[in-house]
This record gives structure tokens, C-alpha cells and sequence, in this order.
């Protein structure tokens, strides 16, 4: 009678876990960064002062095809987002308080900005989104849902890719090619969120937009369990529109553009 001889399971090595990333084994037949041309072009700077988390999220990037690079301060990404399509940023920066990169990003360019983050409160969620970040994400995260959340916030940027038609509504003058904002010829500094909720209200001002058309065309209904989300961009964009009137609420309905 013969003996089979069976060799233990060993895992294969990988950075699960590290710094808050469950990033999977490297594939037996690594994608090559050409193999996929949408993602070929498709720059990520990560922004994270832990070396080893940075270099973990860093191969696991690149083998799905990103142009990824790193910076660990926050002077660093201010100087690197330009040249970049996408920044996962950390908030706990050894030199500037990671919202304020993100306000001063989100202040000069559309760039789209996942937060990628140890702070888990919802109060940590909203200030995030506030300072302009397109998404949030708290450690530990599996790498997989990164992948997915980096593809749909990009799937948005694409679907909201600006047209030539600039809106003029009363005194407010809306440029989707500048993404720039006029009120009495004075430009009004807004997020990307708001600037999106703002040109999807001014595109359909006949109308009343459901929260529920909000949440689909502004967030994509990645944030539908908190309809607190609405409300905080809303409020936001009545201070810096300087009125109420401009955003007028239809209880039980949603939203309307009003004329300030």
C-alpha cells in the first residue's frame, strides 16, 4: 500500500493589514501596467507618512495597472496633486493637518480626493467632505473596496465632464468649463460637491430635484444612508451664496434654485 506524502499549506506573503490596507497576494502572473489602458493613464498620488503603508499600497496600485507615487507630508502633495489624477490622502500628516491639504487642493483644482484615513466618527465623514474630499474612506479597509471606490468616484468625474453651456441665473453666473462661480461678478469659492449640486439645480430650475436625483447625479447614492449629507452641502452653499433664497427647500420633495 502507498504512502502520500502532503505538504502543508503555506500562505502566500502579502501586506494584509498594513497601516489599515488589506491589500491581496501579488497575482502568479502579475497585470502588467499596459495590460489595461484605462487604467494606464490614470494617475494616484498617495499621500502617507507611514513608509510602509505607502510602499504596500503603492505595489498593490501599480499592479492593478495605476501610475501610483508617493509623498509623506503635506507640503509634499501640494507641490505633487498638479501632476496627478486622483490623490488618496491621509489626514494625520506629520506637517499640515490633512483637511487643510484638502481645502487648499480642493480651492485651486477639481482634482478628485478620496480621504484615506484612521478618524472614524461621522463628525471626522462630514469635515471631510466639507473640506472637498469625493469620498472617504476609514482604516481598515479591504484593497479591493479601494479599487472600486477609486473607479466610481473617476466614473463620476467622467459623467460630469463639463459641456461649453455656461448658465446665468439672475444674478449668479455658473462656467462648467472653469468650474467657476459669479455672484454680482464676484467669484464664489465652492467644493467640487457643491459646485456639482449647485450646476445640477441651475440646469433644471424649472424643476424640483428630488433628494433622490441628488443623491444618484451628486454622490452617485454612495452616501444615500445619510441624508445628512444633503443638508451640510446645502446649508454650506446658502452662507457662501450669502441667502437662503437661492436654494429653496420643497418639504417632502427635495430642492429648487431660488433667485437670492
Amino acid at each position: 500500500m502507498s504512502t502520500q506524502t502532503t505538504t502543508p499549506y503555506r500562505p502566500r506573503a502579502d501586506a494584509t493589514h498594513r497601516g489599515g490596507a488589506v491589500v491581496p497576494p501579488a497575482p502568479r502572473n502579475p497585470v502588467h501596467p499596459r495590460a489595461n489602458d484605462r487604467r494606464e493613464a490614470l494617475g494616484v498620488l498617495i499621500v502617507e507618512n507611514e513608509a510602509c503603508a505607502a510602499e504596500s499600497l503603492l505595489l498593490g496600485l501599480r499592479r492593478q495597472g495605476y501610475a501610483a507615487s508617493t509623498v509623506a507630508t503635506g507640503v509634499q502633495a501640494l507641490q505633487a496633486y498638479r501632476e496627478t489624477d486622483l490623490v488618496l490622502l491621509d489626514l494625520d500628516l506629520p506637517d499640515l493637518d490633512g483637511l487643510e491639504v484638502c481645502r487648499s487642493i480642493r480651492a485651486s483644482a477639481p482634482t478628485p480626493i478620496i480621504v484615506v484615513t484612521g478618524r472614524d466618527t461621522e463628525l471626522d465623514r462630514i469635515l471631510g467632505l466639507q473640506a472637498g474630499a469625493d469620498d472617504y474612506m476609514a482604516k481598515p479597509y479591504g484593497f479591493r473596496e479601494l479599487l472600486a471606490r477609486i473607479e466610481a468616484v473617476m466614473r463620476r468625474v467622467r459623467l460630469q465632464q463639463p459641456t461649453s453651456q455656461i448658465l446665468t441665473r439672475g444674478r449668479l453666473t455658473i462656467d462648467p468649463g472653469t468650474r467657476q462661480v459669479l455672484l454680482r461678478e464676484r467669484p464664489v469659492e465652492l467644493t467640487r460637491k457643491e459646485f456639482d449640486l449647485l450646476y445640477l439645480l441651475a440646469a433644471n430650475s424649472d424643476s424640483v430635484i428630488s433628494r433622490q436625483r441628488v443623491m444618484a447625479q451628486v454622490w452617485e447614492d454612495h452616501w444615500s444612508h445619510s441624508s445628512r449629507t444633503i443638508d451640510t452641502h446645502v446649508s454650506s452653499l446658502r452662507g457662501k451664496l450669502g441667502s437662503n433664497e437661492w436654494i429653496v427647500t420643497v418639504r417632502g420633495v427635495g430642492f429648487r434654485l431660488g433667485q437670492g
